[in-house]
């Protein structure tokens, strides 16, 4: 920018020298010529576009021309005093110092990280977890990072949170209820499962079209033996108000688990039971036609196990409650395979399987 400029007065100081050897009837020829030029430039540019050099010199050479010669120019005479006024304010500004430089992104996703995995970490803590780390902050960086995220100082949030409470309390909760099918020819037919609250896992317990107390109660014995030493991690069962849960079927849990009644007609109360019967009609009930029991345990056989070996579950990341084995690297997408089950009602999808 500056050797611009310098270019501009050094061709101007020319300029001025040339003007000494020329007679006074060229001048006036090559301005009439160059005002000429400038009005056939006003006709076809509205708005010229100068560079702070340029600015420089016509507001400098706008000082030695009358004040009358002004409109002439192709800039309003309020433009060259502004341009003026910039010129002498760059020449006595101060530049100012630079301040701090920004903390990282990577740094704020630190501490925010640690902040969120450590609720009883203070700012201070936080600090000298980073300085472990290797990481040359203040601590007043780090207070400001969580001010300027809306997150409270440490006793405020050092306390669970509901979803941190009701995770921790999940791996000891079963959930269990009803749900009826009508068959063909409309005789209903009802069955009973089980579900863990952690890992959403299914326990068909049986199918019977007379549900009843003495049944119940036989299911959830065998229920028991099935699980054998792992019954004793759940502390909890939540079921609802239904008559055909007798004084004999609490009995049968009241050594390992306390027994959790929902509130009349609250079907959210037992939300987890309440989801996978959605999940059982969409994908397979609404879609099938029943003719007797023998049919419906085979089709729910098949369907408990997809759901718990293969179906996908967005609260587990994306992963069935029996869990996924790492699947092999996907060379080639057109060696997937396809399963069908139920004749083709479920599909599930894999990779063959190396020897």
């Amino acid at each position: 920018m500056t050797l611009q400029l310098l270019y501009l007065i050094l061709r101007a100081v020319v300029g001025w020298l040339g003007l000494l050897t020329r007679t006074g009837a060229s001048k006036d020829a090559e301005i009439l010529l160059l005002r000429h030029q400038l009005a056939v430039l006003r006709r076809q540019v509205a708005r010229p576009r100068l560079s702070w050099a340029d600015r420089a010199v016509q507001a400098a050479l706008s000082r030695l021309v009358p004040r009358s010669r002004w409109p002439r120019l192709f800039v309003t005479p309020e433009t060259v005093l502004r341009w003026h006024r910039d010129l002498i304010r760059r020449r006595w500004t101060v530049p100012h110092r630079a301040g701090r430089p920004p903390t990282r992104p990577t740094i704020r996703q630190l501490v925010l990280r640690m902040t969120a995995d450590n609720p009883g970490w203070g700012y201070r803590r936080i600090h000298g977890e980073l300085v472990g780390l290797g990481h040359k902050v203040a601590p007043s960086t780090v207070w400001l990072i969580l001010k300027r995220a809306g997150i409270d100082p440490a006793p405020r949030r050092s306390g669970q949170t509901w979803r941190q409470f009701l995770a921790a309390q999940a791996d000891s909760i079963l959930a269990c209820d009803f749900a009826h099918v009508d068959t063909v020819l409309l005789p209903r037919l009802y069955l009973f499962f089980v579900v863990e609250l952690s890992t959403r896992r299914v326990w068909l317990l049986g199918v019977t079209a007379h549900p009843d107390g003495p049944w119940v109660t036989q299911c959830a014995r065998n229920f028991l033996m099935d699980l054998g030493d792992q019954a004793t991690r759940f502390k909890f069962l939540i079921r609802d108000r239904d008559s055909k849960f007798a004084a004999t079927f609490d009995a049968v849990f009241a050594e390992a688990s306390r027994i959790v009644r929902t509130p009349v007609r609250a079907p959210r109360a037992n939300a987890v039971a309440e989801r996978w019967l959605g999940s059982l009609r969409r994908e397979l009930l609404d879609r099938i036609l029943i003719v007797n029991r023998r049919q419906l345990e085979h089709v729910l056989a098949i369907y408990v196990d997809h759901y718990n070996t293969h179906r996908p579950h967005r609260s587990l990341s994306q992963t069935p409650p029996a869990g996924r084995t790492a699947p092999p690297p996907a060379a080639n997408e057109a060696a997937v395979l396809r399963r069908d089950r139920l004749r083709g009602l479920i599909h599930e999808y894999a990779y063959p399987q190396v020897a």
